[in-house]
């Protein structure tokens, strides 16, 4: 039989560890991310962590876009079946308070999903200090995720957030569609290297080009060589386009997102159009393979940082305060010149940090002489980012109709 002493000394015990614990938890710093894989190096991952070896830090990878984008709209389905039954429970015990948290702070998504995420309500702004890097990113990057609650963009120069007008994401790396293709097969059939989208069209390349398998990148590149927009909403208006569409699907051997690199490199194909994510690596180890950012300009996709919408009850909680401090800084980190660097450098995209002109300076001489990663000004100006349209339905009718034909 215990004895009432013993037990109550016992209680006691319990009760100044549970404190103990409470306290230590609540100055615990938590951190988890869900990252694009091979979007951060490791060896970033690893630097990050050293800095904050008091916290507790959990980086997640996600194999596609597609996977973040999905997993913030089965949270927020779970989020909502969650509060509903804690408002079930306050039923009966109203002292009981409802806690219902992201279980992400951080998810990678990429800009083209950043609309559609605001208006399902799946993120919510992110809150940055004034002293961050956010001021050095360039204007166009700002504009990308400085946006009202209806999706669309501030008519003001200065991208200034406001109460109607906020950040809801921030960029961390950004790429292109590029032209690889294999030197030495132009060189042995003496044809002129390609330099812009037009070379597609070259007769001798009928049957010699791999190409994704997208309808805005296959009628997007075609718009370019035509002098339009990739983001062009009324296709019906753009003249001869579905005939430079049809010549263009008699040059293509290969339509494939995953595996267009493979017959470039069998030599089945002389051109494969692709993101540079892929076409960089593979054209620094192989010196048969060239890659061009075409001269009228080609289209830019950027991945960013976007915070999962919290359904908490308390949000000036000291947990979601300290979680806002080291989501600022896992943020500034990517930031930094030297991460940024480096993430340009072992991560195949370049940083938004390194995006103006001018930055080039700092930069190794390998990275300033990749004009992939950072062509001149003149084609990032003709270059444009992919935007959700209204009427995508018209892109893939054409495409269907072309790819049937």
């Amino acid at each position: 039989m215990i004895k009432r002493r013993s037990f109550l000394l016992g209680s006691a015990s319990l009760a100044v560890s549970q404190l103990a614990s409470s306290c230590s938890s609540r100055q615990q710093e938590h951190l988890k991310v869900l990252l694009l894989q091979d979007s951060i190096p490791v060896q970033l991952l690893n630097r990050f962590k050293q800095l904050h070896q008091r916290a507790t830090l959990d980086f997640d990878v996600a194999k596609q876009l597609q996977d973040t984008f999905e997993r913030l709209e089965t949270w927020k389905q779970e989020g909502q079946n969650s509060n509903i039954q804690q408002q079930r429970l306050l039923d009966f015990l109203p002292f009981m308070g409802t806690r219902t948290t992201a279980p992400t702070n951080l998810v990678t998504l990429g800009d083209y999903w950043l609309v559609q995420a605001i208006e399902a309500e799946l993120i919510e702004p992110l809150s940055l200090k004034q002293d961050s890097n956010w001021q050095h990113l360039p204007e166009r990057l700002q504009k990308l995720v400085v946006i009202n609650q209806e999706g669309a963009t501030p008519n003001n120069q200065k991208n200034e957030v406001s109460e109607y007008v906020k950040l809801w994401g921030a960029p961390y790396r950004w790429g292109s569609t590029l032209i690889a293709y294999r030197r030495d097969k132009f060189k042995s059939e003496n044809l002129d290297l390609p330099k812009d989208w037009s070379d597609l069209w070259n007769p001798s390349l009928r049957g010699r080009i791999s190409m994704l398998d997208q309808s805005r990148e296959f009628i997007g590149l075609t718009l370019k060589k035509l002098g339009f927009s990739y983001n062009h909403s009324d296709l019906s208006k753009v003249p001869g386009l579905e005939t430079e569409l049809q010549a263009l699907h008699k040059q293509i051997k290969f339509y494939s997102s995953d595996n267009y690199l493979q017959p470039l490199l069998l030599g089945d194909t002389w051109v494969a159009v692709g993101w540079s994510t892929d076409i960089e690596p593979i054209v620094a180890r192989d010196h048969r393979l060239e890659a061009v950012f075409p001269e009228s300009g080609t289209v830019m996709w950027a991945d960013l940082w976007v915070k999962p919408k919290s359904l908490a009850a308390e949000p000036n909680s000291e947990d979601q305060l300290q979680q806002k401090s080291l989501t600022q800084e896992w943020i500034n980190f990517c930031w930094q010149q030297e991460i940024a660097t480096a993430i340009t450098r072992l991560s195949h995209a370049a940083s938004p940090i390194l995006f103006k002109p001018k930055e080039t300076e700092q930069l190794p001489k390998e990275l300033q002489n990749d004009h992939l990663l950072l062509p001149d000004a003149d084609k990032l100006n003709k270059s444009d980012f992919l935007k959700p349209l209204s009427n995508s339905s018209e892109y893939q009718d054409l495409w269907k109709k072309i790819i049937t034909s």
